[in-house]
């Protein structure tokens, strides 16, 4: 009779029906758990594949249109009071595959952190990035955009098609802006890990040249404490200065 620690590893090996089906006849406790918990691990791995093939829906449609360089596109840090908007753009691989990947905000840090990894060693990467007095000078929307389209040129191949999360891009590129999109689209969610990722990056940067503010831990953001820490400290070169509350608390 095989011992519940071999039975562990033999589960870790991509076990035959044969073994499975022995398992099942196994009274021992500790043999169930550990079927109980080999067969969650497969239903979750036919889930994620499953979304996967699903958020592939918008890329597949455009391959059928005779597209091939498909791009996604998307930004992170439009809301904070401080620190850049930055975009990435992504063009993955045929055949590439990352279970779990999705819109980064649902992600956590170290999963963003890993995917953020696997997709720049395996994609083709740009990222743009428009600083906070540029976004005064432009607006948000603008920066935004301006980012997306940053980051389009620094791919190392050009576009034949883009895919843009609730956006329309000035470019002469083919284009779908999707709602959403992060959530829907495999390119755009890759894009989205690569833009949170490196504005968390960028910020945490921040914080060493700006210290008290918290940066690195809110991102920008208007906290309660980052807006006390503005009060008291004033604004950095970081700060967005038409963004309320402190455009409302510098007006002259």
């Amino acid at each position: 009779m095989l011992k519940i620690s071999q039975i562990k590893e033999m589960l870790t090996e991509s076990p035959d029906e044969e073994l499975i089906n022995q398992l099942k006849s196994d009274d021992r406790k500790g043999v169930q758990k550990l079927l109980k918990s080999y067969q969650k691990k497969i239903e979750k791995d036919q889930m994620l594949a499953q979304q996967f093939k699903d958020m592939q829906a918008y890329e597949k449609a455009a391959l059928l249109k005779g597209y091939s360089l498909i791009a996604g596109t998307d930004e992170a840090g439009r809301g904070p009071l401080a620190g850049p908007v930055v975009a990435a753009a992504v063009i993955l691989p045929e055949g590439f595959y990352l279970a779990g990947l999705n819109d980064s905000k649902k992600l956590s840090e170290q999963k963003r952190e890993l995917f953020f990894e696997e997709i720049m060693t395996s994609a083709d990467v740009g990222v743009g990035i428009i600083e906070a007095a540029e976004i005064d000078r432009i607006n948000i929307l603008n920066a935004s955009k301006q980012a997306m389209i940053k980051a389009i040129r620094q791919l190392k191949q050009q576009p034949e098609y883009v895919l843009a999360d609730a956006v329309t891009l000035d470019i002469q590129i083919p284009q779908k802006s999707i709602i959403k999109g992060d959530a829907k689209s495999v390119s755009i969610a890759a894009a989205s890990v690569i833009a949170k990722v490196t504005r968390d990056r960028l910020m945490k940067e921040a914080a060493e040249k700006y210290p008290g503010y918290d940066l690195e831990k809110n991102a920008g953001y208007g906290t309660k404490d980052h807006i006390e820490a503005i009060k008291k400290l004033g604004l950095t070169g970081e700060h967005r200065r038409s963004f309320e509350p402190v455009k409302s608390m510098f007006q002259s």
